[in-house]
């Protein structure tokens, strides 16, 4: 484990300047590994709790400034952490770019710190969570492991499969293991091909339509070098194929007892989107939502997806507020 965790702030830019009243720190998880988080109290509106917003891998604080200011402005206040291993919170393999974690559940020891350090005792209940991607799985994941978390569940795109696989979730997961086992576990996965973000690489990328808030991220990244990570490690794959495998049996939709919506993109070329219309089917407390024309990241997405999915969060969470 190597702690090049980044000082604990927040990188302002023109085009992302950081909201108002932000409270930035860094928290120890409950093995020690060192994370950054912030929050900030409501801005406006009558007080409805706390949204507790959870990234998809490779993502950073700095990247949701814009939807934080919106739930801010609905009366929310707002609490988040970087990962382990990702943005400015501590690094766990030799190499600082590579996506790396030894086990899934290490994100559950996150969230419950996070939980337990900075969102009980610093912001106000109830307490709603709001994920993307991996922070989607992660917070399905704790549903089932603790029921009194959170009231509400409104994922994004959330990471329960992937297209285009040769094998299995679980095949996948047991040839990882395999290589872990002979020592490959930070070896990178994927092509070397693959581009960072960045003007270029906008045409062809496959997160959002929208230039200016694709730009954004990449104008960050640029003032602050240290937030990026590349591309995953076998020991991160295995992980994650483990964890969607999981969401994927018979018995974890009816183990998740908390109101959930999840909205898919219909244009999503990162995960799955039948396999999370599968999940909603199935659960019992829970449902889905096609988000049409949209690609993967839907807080980033053009203005007029965007605001389906921020309709999406008010009828399922600003209304059943307080």
């Amino acid at each position: 484990m190597t702690d090049t965790a980044l000082p604990p702030s927040l990188v302002s830019h023109p085009d992302n300047p950081v909201p108002e009243g932000a409270r930035v720190g860094r928290f120890a998880a409950e093995d020690g590994v060192a994370l950054r988080y912030a929050y900030w109290l409501r801005s406006d509106g009558p007080h409805r709790g706390t949204i507790c917003l959870l990234h998809g891998r490779t993502e950073f604080i700095e990247k949701y400034f814009e939807t934080i200011a919106d739930f801010r402005k609905r009366g929310f206040a707002v609490a988040t952490f970087d990962w382990r291993g990702q943005g400015g919170s501590q690094r766990l393999a030799r190499n600082p770019l590579l996506g790396y974690v030894d086990r899934f559940e290490d994100y559950w020891v996150d969230l419950k710190s996070f939980h337990r350090s900075v969102l009980l005792p610093d912001t106000p209940p109830p307490y709603y969570a709001v994920g993307h991607s991996m922070g989607g799985l992660v917070a399905l994941h704790a549903a089932v492991r603790d029921r009194m978390m959170f009231d509400r569940l409104f994922l994004s795109a959330p990471m329960l499969g992937l297209d285009r696989q040769r094998l299995s979730l679980r095949g996948t997961a047991r040839l990882a293991d395999a290589l872990c086992f002979f020592g490959a576990g930070q070896l990178p996965v994927g092509r070397r091909s693959e581009r960072p973000p960045s003007e270029r690489a906008f045409a062809n990328n496959p997160l959002t339509s929208d230039f200016r808030r694709y730009m954004r991220s990449v104008k960050v990244l640029e003032a602050e070098p240290g937030l990026a990570i590349g591309r995953p490690a076998v020991r991160w794959v295995a992980a994650a194929m483990h964890a969607m495998d999981q969401a994927g049996t018979d018995s974890f939709p009816v183990a998740v007892k908390i109101p959930t919506l999840m909205l898919a993109a219909a244009r999503d070329s990162v995960v799955s989107t039948v396999t999370t219309e599968r999940l909603g089917l199935r659960m019992r407390t829970g449902r889905h939502v096609l988000v049409p024309a949209a690609r993967h990241e839907l807080f980033m997405e053009a203005d007029a997806i965007r605001a389906q999915v921020l309709a999406a969060f008010d009828a399922f969470i600003t209304t059943q507020s307080r």
